[in-house]
């Protein structure tokens, strides 16, 4: 037990429109086994708690590299929340001295512009975008769509589905989300869920459940924009597009609608908050937190 190496390690704890983060400095590699410590630290009981790890890392070809993992330990696909946070995490740690910065993420390179405690980022083009397909779903066909704005994500809207009963505020989100997140239909890796209810021609309102988490966020950056770029391509639904999400934030979703289902210079502005700073003491060897500080 005493030749046991014990690890400091600072953190911001983050808020994207509610969707919440646990973000470290790892450019010297502090944390070598990212799965078992994510796991520990975004636990809400024992640990900090988070939906999610973020992970600043060295990059030959940006400003720098994030890594997310999430709450279960699973390396995570691309993070638009989080994406928003770690940029204005590099910002306040001058890390990145320009409030303009790249940062890649699974073999992509992002583009962020930092706005006080808003942040815009630029995504990644959609793709595998399939609408109006039927989901078997215990006895009930329901009308689903699915695109990949960085990671999968499934959409369903209410108006499209009235057998799935209940408003957007009252909708069993869990039970149906992890449901569907199982489904044959996306296996094996499975899928991101969205219910979405639509207002006027740019608001949509939208729950998520998010896969790796295994239950419901107060938001999804990738979630926003898989579902206002499904809703634009439905019709009725103009970009900007203002994606009202369960933690009572807005995000903003914008594009370029380039015609057969092709969309480009798609962005996500919204909040990137510092909740609080801390440390915590972790045992590498046993994978627990010996104190936070």
């Amino acid at each position: 037990m005493e030749n046991e190496k014990i690890e400091h390690i600072d953190f911001l704890k983050m808020s994207g429109a509610g969707n919440d983060f646990v973000v470290i400095d790892n450019r010297r590699e502090t944390v070598t086994e990212p799965a078992p410590f994510a796991r520990v630290v975004c636990d809400r009981h024992r640990g900090v708690g988070a939906d999610g790890l973020l992970l600043l890392e060295n990059s030959k070809r940006s400003d720098f590299q994030m890594k997310y993992y999430n709450a279960d330990g699973s390396y995570g696909g691309m993070c638009g929340n989080g994406g928003r946070c770690i940029s204005r995490f590099a910002y306040l740690k001058e890390i990145v001295r320009s409030t303009e910065m790249t940062f890649d993420a699974l073999d992509y390179v992002y583009r962020a512009k930092v706005l006080n405690d808003e942040v815009r980022l630029t995504m990644k083009n959609p793709s595998d975008m399939r609408s109006n397909e039927m989901l078997p779903l215990d006895g009930i066909n329901i009308i689903s769509h699915y695109i990949d704005t960085g990671s999968p994500h499934c959409v369903i809207f209410l108006d499209q589905n009235k057998d799935i009963g209940g408003t957007l505020r009252d909708l069993n989100v869990s039970g149906i989300g992890r449901t569907i997140r199982h489904h044959k239909s996306f296996s094996p890796k499975g899928t991101n869920v969205n219910f979405v209810e639509r207002g006027d021609s740019n608001t949509i309102r939208i729950r998520t459940y998010e896969r790796g988490v295994e239950a419901e966020t107060l938001a999804c950056g990738t979630g926003s924009v898989a579902s206002a770029i499904i809703a634009n391509q439905l019709g009725g639904v103009d970009a900007p597009v203002i994606v009202q999400t369960q933690s009572g934030e807005s995000l903003q979703v914008d594009f370029q609608n380039r015609g057969k289902s092709v969309y480009e210079q798609v962005t996500l502005f919204g909040s990137a908050h510092v909740t609080f700073t801390g440390a915590i003491r972790y045992n590498p060897s046993t994978h627990s937190i010996v104190d936070q500080l």
